[in-house]
């Protein structure tokens, strides 16, 4: 494979605020959007693990464009983030490089594109075509490794590399008794690890978006209705992102047949894992959350950024959760909806294989297949990635831990120094003080801040963007109906409830129809008690769009300010066929 060209070193930028995290928009492909890449990184990223990335991991968006052969290395290797990157803090994907890789998929279109993978939302400027968007040569590379997709290839190197992170985290020394040098080693060996497996990543993921695409033209083409692969697709089983919500139900069940349990979670979640602690009759349910912990800890919002805190280091974000499982009915027993589900898919499976014949129907088998396994890798390789970042994220917190106690400062410290700073830090934690309050200021500016959706070859000034406690947006009247993207089938009415973050569902539960900014695997079990989903960002692969499918509730994405215009309390109506959300009455009193 070629080699991508020299990078200069990773320095911080000042775009307003102070130097922080800023990178280099390309000239060739010059839309970004937050799109997709919101749901991974939703929040503000920080120095050290932006800085440790770019130094140790490579490209591996660009590993994974050039194994497709639908780009060529003299297109991946401009001096800029192509793929993907961070501006003004925040993370963002490429736009327009996706749309040039519709126009040379045939058959693809690009506003096809956009709503399978990055729900642009009809904010994004038109693309603006340019000499070398069609590329006959790409073309056909591109045709050959889509047949490569429908073969299963790529899900190979994905087995590989779920079988690397169980061995390597088997390996790893005990962090509270390891050297610095050990702890710094255990990082600095596992970025290379980590970016080859991303890249293997992004290859699962767009076979999925392949599959999913190619299902929809064989259903639109044969049996008139591009939408019925998504109800080909829902309830498939054994999707790693919807497993966690099968386990807090469980605990939820726990929870309710306990009456002594039932009065720790009824005193609120302030202090509550102290009095789970205190009460006898919690014993059993303590053992299964820990159990639940060893499994799924790694889990948790914005979990692939090493600085945040997830479901194993705060023990509030998953006791959360369970609160609101355990009010939730039997109707909403995830096994029950399942067994529907697959009732209602092999009816739909079963239909539309009566329509088909001879090499149609060979070619629609072989087209779900894909889809089906490659929707279940894709899941199931995040799963792998998030436990290796998680190893790291235990290592450097241990690290920071130490260089507080030594310096004097914080032990969050360390994510505020950059990667080539470590050395001087380790040695006078001190030293960097200063500097470090002044990322620490820049970065809570920023977390104030909403980024634009889309930038096209420059970031606007911070100075316009808008603040989260100061929205434009107020509440739509009565009769309002706002559109996004349907991401599962079906329809269902309830009362809107306005889910900022998952640490404060507040009473969400039956009856619900659950409103979010984003919906990342931290906020997935939250749909198991509630009647249907509406998500402000996100495009058909998203996290909320995939778990929806597997409980089998009406799911609507890329609704462009839902949290701050959908009135909480309001009586909705979500229709995940046509992608709507319906005003029907204002809030109750």
């Amino acid at each position: 494979m070629p080699q991508p060209a020299e990078r200069p070193p990773f320095e911080l930028v000042d775009f307003g605020l102070g130097p922080y995290v800023h990178g280099r928009a390309s000239r060739r492909f010059p839309v970004y959007t937050r799109g997709n890449a919101g749901e991974v990184y939703p929040e503000v990223v920080f120095p050290f693990s932006a800085s440790m990335s770019a130094t140790l991991a490579g490209d591996p968006a660009r590993d994974a464009m050039l194994a497709t052969g639908v780009m060529t290395a003299a297109e991946c290797d401009e001096d800029a983030d192509v793929h993907m990157g961070v501006f003004g803090g925040y993370s963002y994907l490429n736009l327009s490089v996706s749309r040039v890789i519709a126009v040379r998929t045939p058959g693809a279109t690009i506003a096809d594109t956009d709503a399978t993978f990055l729900g642009s939302e009809g904010i994004a400027p038109p693309h603006v075509g340019q000499r070398g968007d069609r590329n006959l040569w790409a073309t056909l590379r591109g045709i050959r490794y889509a047949l490569s997709v429908l073969s299963g290839a790529p899900l190979s190197a994905f087995e590989a590399d779920r079988s690397e992170v169980a061995a390597w985290r088997c390996s790893l020394p005990d962090a509270a008794t390891a050297s610095d040098d050990d702890l710094i080693a255990l990082v600095e060996g596992a970025i290379p690890m980590l970016s080859r497996m991303f890249g293997n990543h992004l290859l699962v993921s767009g076979g999925a978006a392949t599959g999913l695409g190619l299902l929809r033209r064989v259903c639109e083409n044969r049996l008139g209705d591009a939408e019925l692969a998504l109800s080909m697709l829902t309830g498939l089983g054994d999707v790693a992102s919807a497993e966690p919500s099968w386990e807090f139900w469980e605990l939820g069940r726990m929870v309710a047949a306990s009456a002594e349990v039932t009065a720790c979670f009824d005193s609120g979640l302030e202090g509550l894992e102290d009095r789970l602690r205190e009460e006898p009759a919690a014993a059993a349910f303590l053992e299964a959350i820990d159990g639940f912990l060893v499994r799924h800890g790694a889990r948790g919002p914005n979990e692939w950024e090493m600085a945040c805190e997830v479901w194993d280091t705060d023990h509030r974000y998953p006791l959360a959760l369970v609160d609101r499982m355990r009010v939730a009915g039997p109707d909403h027993a995830p096994a029950a909806r399942v067994e529907r589900l697959t009732a209602e898919r092999e009816a739909v499976l079963a239909a539309a294989r009566g329509r088909l014949r001879g090499r149609h129907l060979r070619w629609f088998e072989r087209c779900l297949a894909s889809a089906e396994s490659y929707t279940r890798a894709r899941e199931a390789g995040k799963e792998h990635l998030v436990e290796l970042i998680h190893e790291c994220r235990l290592a450097l917190r241990e690290m920071g831990r130490r260089l507080a106690e030594r310096g004097g400062g914080a032990p969050d410290d360390i994510w505020y120094v950059l990667y080539a700073e470590l050395d001087d830090y380790r040695r006078d934690p001190a030293s960097l003080a200063g500097v470090v309050a002044g990322r620490r200021q820049t970065r809570e500016t920023l977390s104030g801040l909403i980024p634009p959706f889309v930038i096209d070859g420059e970031m606007p000034p911070v100075s316009s963007w808008s603040r989260r406690s100061a929205s434009e947006m107020g509440p739509v009247p009565v009769g309002s109906v706002l559109a996004g993207i349907g991401g599962c089938p079906g329809d269902a009415r309830g009362r809107a409830r306005v889910v900022l973050d998952p640490l404060h569902p507040g009473d969400l539960g039956p009856g619900d129809v659950l409103i979010a900014p984003i919906t990342d695997p931290s906020w997935t079990p939250l749909f198991v008690p509630v009647e249907a989903v509406v998500v402000d960002v996100g495009g058909q692969m998203s996290h909320a769009v995939i778990v929806s499918r597997e409980f089998g509730l009406p799911c609507v994405v890329a609704v462009t300010g839902a949290t701050r215009s959908i009135p909480d309390g309001a009586l909705v109506e979500v229709d995940g066929n046509a992608g709507t959300v319906t005003v029907l009455e204002g809030p109750a009193g």
